[in-house]
């Protein structure tokens, strides 16, 4: 069975991200119906966008009026991305979060289930981290808070432990891409896109990747 390998550059605390997540769903199932044939093999990889944040994290509400520049500017971008969010069938409950958390702790937390326990408990465990997050509004940079949402999934703690303690920093290539904005999308190595496109540009370029009877060249694709 012919497989596909994407690769997923994205941080937890970017609602883009989880509005990407959900188009990509979404795209994989129609491929799936179309192509039944290929089997997609999913590599999420970690960017911290905000690696300065403290580790207790900072009042979410303040932070985003001095990046963006006021409460007026903080309303219409939080407005775009709850009309992109409606488009993808996603929940973003801004009004529920109150920390911008530090996301290293969590990303180590995904490394450790993916490496234990394979693909599928951390799919589980990301599922869960974007969802108490931009649903629920917790503090994904509590320790306490990830055990909990950790222990919930499986992970055994002495992992979960290993990951919260650990002090290893996000690899060069993964703190590069930042630069580039997430998400951002590399299937097989070959087709490229940026942005939390829709499901059918994303299937576009999957099969456009494949070789699959689209005659287009690969090419990358901003949204």
């Amino acid at each position: 069975m012919p497989t596909m390998r994407i690769d997923i550059y994205f941080d937890l605390i970017c609602p883009w991200c989880l509005i990407g997540k959900r188009n990509l769903e979404s795209a994989l199932e129609i491929l799936a119906r179309q192509h039944a044939q290929i089997r997609p093999e999913l590599h999420w990889q970690p960017v911290q966008l905000l690696a300065d944040i403290p580790g207790q994290g900072l009042p979410f509400n303040e932070f985003y009026q001095r990046r963006l520049g006021g409460p007026e500017a903080v309303r219409l971008r939080q407005a775009q991305v709850r009309r992109a969010a409606e488009g993808a069938a996603v929940e973003i409950a801004f009004e529920r979060i109150s920390v911008m958390p530090n996301t290293a702790r969590a990303h180590r937390l995904l490394a450790i289930a993916g490496q234990q326990n394979g693909a599928a408990q951390h799919a589980d465990l990301l599922e869960h981290l974007f969802c108490a997050y931009f649903q629920q509004g917790e503090d994904i940079g509590d320790t306490d808070t990830l055990r909990r949402i950790a222990r919930g999934v499986g992970l055994d703690a002495k992992g979960i432990e290993r990951a919260l303690n650990s002090a290893a920093p996000l690899s060069r290539r993964e703190s590069q891409r930042a630069a580039q904005g997430v998400p951002y999308f590399v299937f097989d190595n070959r087709g490229t896109v940026a942005g939390a496109v829709d499901a059918d540009t994303l299937v576009a370029v999957m099969r456009r990747t494949l070789a699959l009877p689209v005659d287009a060249a690969c090419e990358e694709l901003s949204a």
